[in-house]
């Protein structure tokens, strides 16, 4: 039977343990407190003896105080373990500001975030069947844009160049399935239609008929600084790579679609 342990239980680590639960999968995950059916991240002696018997590995965690958690507690057990598939979800973040022009994932690391730079370069260092997944903004059932403009937290905001790929947290699974047979690597996992967020926030308005936020300046829409750092890149990320060796194509390949599975 296929055994896969997944480092961290989140959104979208999440859906796909769903989809693999419903192929007959045996899916075993970690969180910090485990919780539920799930391993504590700490608890060594469990952690070691779920990567023994795993045939499939993916980590999820993002990295902490400038260091990637799982490759700091387990690296030296990952790199021996006897899986034959080890996975990574990382951020297309790495790329940085590309002035709004296509990315691929022969572009050179150099994103604002040099901890999770250095976490991508590890995990693709760690061994030869290593998979990183590069993913853009995740949206899905309970965190689209429709949620945001439910309660009151869409912008816009009059960058009028400004540009942004994005994926249906469906099709992040649906990749990560498709690359069981493909080759190691790294790979962006992305939707077709990169797009400015005012589109969306339109888009979004109209589905609920819920009236349009001001367009504002950046300086005056009270923005997190995350916020504010999101909307310091402009990219648009390729997806071809994917599609041609894994033979993958998004489910939801624009925000459209992807949109309309989410409201139902």
């Amino acid at each position: 039977m296929a055994k896969m342990l997944i480092f961290g239980m989140g959104y979208a680590a999440g859906h796909l343990a769903a989809r693999l639960d419903a192929r007959g999968w045996e899916v075993v995950g970690t969180t910090q407190d485990g919780r539920g059916d799930s391993i504590a991240f700490g608890d060594e002696a469990a952690v070691i003896g779920a990567l023994r018997a795993a045939t499939h590995i993916l980590s999820s965690v993002p990295p902490v105080a400038g260091a990637d958690p799982v490759l700091a507690r387990y690296g030296e057990a990952l790199g021996v373990a006897p899986a034959n598939w080890v996975g990574y979800l990382s951020s297309t973040g790495v790329y940085g500001d590309t002035g709004g022009a296509w990315v691929d994932e022969s572009a050179p690391i150099k994103g604002r975030r040099a901890d999770r730079n250095a976490a991508d370069a590890a995990w693709q260092a760690l061994r030869s069947d290593v998979r990183v997944f590069r993913l853009p903004g995740i949206y899905g059932p309970g965190r689209s844009i429709l949620d945001r403009i439910g309660e009151g937290r869409a912008h816009r905001i009059a960058l009028p160049h400004q540009v942004f790929s994005r994926v249906h947290v469906d099709d992040i699974a649906g990749g990560v399935i498709a690359s069981f047979g493909g080759a190691a690597g790294v790979y962006n996992l992305a939707d077709d239609e990169p797009c400015h967020q005012n589109r969306l926030v339109e888009w979004g308005c109209t589905m609920l008929r819920a009236p349009l936020p001001p367009l504002q300046k950046i300086e005056d829409a009270g923005l997190s600084p995350a916020a504010r750092a999101f909307y310091a890149e402009n990219r648009r990320v390729a997806n071809g790579k994917a599609k041609r060796l894994f033979g993958w194509t998004p489910r939801y390949p624009t925000f459209r679609e992807g949109l309309s599975a989410v409201l139902g």
